[in-house]
Parts: structure tokens; sequence; C-alpha cells
């Protein structure tokens, strides 16, 4: 019951109703555990293909290019980048251009 405390009507009053939902609460920790990861990524994602299009290039092109360009960032740094600091997102840009350009 302690764990149902904060729940809405019958959910932290009554026993069999509290059990259900804290079986159904803890499912869907366990799943969301998982789909956040999930989320966060498409995030980064967009946000990446949202300032590497500012740079005049498609996400897939500058991926490719930092690759190439052994540009060894991970996602959730370079939406950091995007996000906070253009200027240096604009300069890995430039980088990764050259890349696919060499």
């Amino acid at each position: 019951m302690r764990r149902a405390k904060g729940f809405w009507g019958a959910r932290h009053r009554l026993l069999r109703t509290v059990k259900e939902t804290l079986l159904r609460a803890g499912n869907f920790a366990y799943r969301d555990r998982r789909v956040r990861k999930r989320e966060f990524r498409r995030l980064w994602i967009q946000r990446i293909n949202a300032a590497s299009r500012a740079n005049g290039m498609s996400y897939s092109k500058f991926i490719h290019g930092c690759k190439k360009a052994g540009v060894d960032i991970d996602r959730k740094a370079l939406s950091e980048l995007a996000f906070h600091d253009p200027a240096v997102f604009s300069a890995v840009a430039e980088v990764a251009k050259a890349a696919v350009a060499a």
C-alpha cells in the first residue's frame, strides 16, 4: 500500500486494485527503461539532422563524413554541440564535408 501512495481513487485504497496497479506500473517501468534509450537516440539524431542541414549537408552525409574523417564523437555529444554550441558544430561539419569531398 505504501508504494501506491499518491495513486488516484481506488488505486491507492483497495488491496486488489493496488496489487493490479503496481504490477502494471512495474511492467511499464521495465518496458520504458528500454524505450527511453530509443527515444533519446531519436532526439539526438533529429537535432544533428537539423544542424547538419543548416550547414548544407544531410544527416547521413554528415555521419559518413565524420566516420571518414575519424571524428569519434557519439550522437549524444554531437547533439549537445548542435544545441548549445552551433559554432563548434559548424567546424565539425566542415571537417565532415571536407572528408566527403576528398
